[in-house]
């Protein structure tokens, strides 16, 4: 069960249920990723809600490794996701608007339907 107040979700990845969570270390992982200057920035690029395939595997690689996972990006691009493209950007989606919406522990419905 995913603890909306810490900003977990949980998806379906491969089959298997997996709880996501970016934390700081995730972020940072991020951070460098995107070679974002801080956290104001990278929340910035997440806004535009232009992502590419590549951004999308970061995002939900990072998020499986800040939940415990230590599934590599290449690993991760392997998974298959219910809806394809769409569920990739669903569950990317939830996993951003968990971590940045400040209204999230008011209103857990951060679920991401693969």
């Amino acid at each position: 069960m995913p603890n909306h107040y810490r900003g977990e979700i949980v998806a379906e990845l491969g089959d298997r249920q997996h709880t996501l969570v970016l934390t700081l270390g995730a972020l940072a992982e991020l951070e460098s990723a995107f070679g974002a200057d801080d956290l104001m920035a990278l929340a910035e690029r997440f806004g535009t809600g232009r992502l590419s395939a590549r951004d999308l595997i970061r995002i939900i690689a990072a998020g499986l490794r800040g939940a415990g996972e230590t599934l590599t990006d290449d690993e991760v691009a392997a998974l298959r996701v219910e809806g394809g493209a769409a569920g990739y950007v669903r569950i990317a989606a939830a996993l951003i608007a968990a971590t940045f919406d400040d209204g999230n522990a008011a209103a857990p419905s951060h679920e991401a339907k693969s």
